[in-house]
């Protein structure tokens, strides 16, 4: 296999793995920002919790496999994005160990006061790297500063532009809304009533903010320039799921609407890489100084033995994942004496 279509090979497998995350991981932290909101009590919070408890630790393996595979496939992108992004993905990183935390440390004591502080830290858990994670690909897209030796020469406050927050805040409304339609597919009773009624709120949020996104993303971004409509399509496409997912919301279809809302979910990165490419990191200060699947990635040997590997690995946790999804499919009884602590 040619060095370029390797190359090409691995720019697709990783936004795969990227698509995974957002759309497994969406709805964990959709579920987590949810917690003190939708829950009233402490059967209630455990309720909430209990819906993923199955999932999450999981749905993270796609996070760091997706960094494992930019770190061996593509060094300059990693070693570029890790040095200039390290305060972002240090703070994306805080978050998901306080979020992990807050999970297996919440039922350590029956204290109230202890079980709301970790039901706090679930919450910013879910919420930061939700934020982070949509700042720093909005980034990504838009162009950071870059210079000839592919180093960046920007800070923090760089990334908090106008754009980036954009990106952020619809990232967090997007994966409430996933999270949402997740929980109207497993609880019951009294909680599911008040998901329901929730998640239209949650819905028009969600709109807005994709409607802002995808205006934001033509005008700003270069997305157009370079692949014209292709670049226009995908977002509506997202949109559209969006607006069916709130329809079938409304007539109760709640598998439905949780497909429709995730396909919205998985089109966010996948226009973020199609706009990007051949790119993998876009100069502010040069297009000419842009990293590319070309002058970022590792040797044909070694993308030759990774995707060996791949072809070996992946398909079982995907097997797996999807066999777990599958033992844990049905509605959670909500009754206290069977709740897992």
């Amino acid at each position: 296999m040619s060095l370029e279509l390797l190359q090409t090979l691995w720019f697709i497998l990783i936004a795969v793995l990227w698509v995974c995350f957002f759309f497994l991981e969406g709805f964990d932290f959709g579920v987590g920002m949810l917690l003190p909101f939708l829950g009233k009590n402490d059967t209630e919070r455990r309720s909430i919790i209990n819906t993923i408890g199955p999932h999450w630790d999981g749905n993270e393996v796609w996070l760091l496999t997706a960094g494992g595979a930019t770190f061996a496939a593509f060094p300059h992108w990693y070693a570029t994005l890790f040095s200039g992004f390290y305060l972002v993905l240090f703070l994306l990183l805080v978050g998901l160990i306080v979020r992990g935390v807050g999970f297996e440390f919440r039922s350590k004591d029956n204290n109230p006061k202890w079980r709301s502080l970790w039901d706090l830290c679930i919450f910013a858990g879910s919420a930061l790297p939700a934020l982070i994670l949509g700042v720093a690909f909005a980034n990504l897209v838009k162009g950071v500063p870059i210079n000839a030796n592919m180093m960046y020469t920007g800070n923090l406050l760089t990334l908090l532009n106008p754009y980036g927050l954009i990106g952020g805040l619809t990232l967090v409304a997007i994966f409430l809304f996933h999270g949402i339609n997740f929980l109207n597919m497993k609880l019951t009773g009294d909680l599911l009533e008040r998901s329901r009624r929730l998640a239209p709120k949650v819905w028009l949020v969600a709109f807005v903010f994709l409607s802002g996104l995808m205006i934001a993303t033509i005008l700003i971004t270069d997305g157009y320039a370079q692949h014209g409509l292709r670049a226009i399509i995908l977002p509506l496409i997202a949109l559209l799921a969006l607006v069916l997912a709130g329809i079938l919301l409304r007539q109760k279809r709640e598998g439905w609407a949780f497909a429709f809302a995730g396909i919205s979910v998985l089109l966010i990165p996948v226009t973020y890489f199609e706009i990007m490419f051949p790119r993998v990191m876009v100069s502010s200060t040069n297009p000419n100084f842009s990293l590319t699947i070309s002058n970022a990635s590792s040797s044909a040997y070694t993308l030759n033995v990774m995707s060996i590997v791949a072809l070996i690995f992946v398909p079982l946790v995907l097997g797996y994942q999807i066999w777990s999804y599958w033992v844990f499919r049905k509605r959670l009884d909500t009754n206290p004496d069977k709740l897992h602590y």
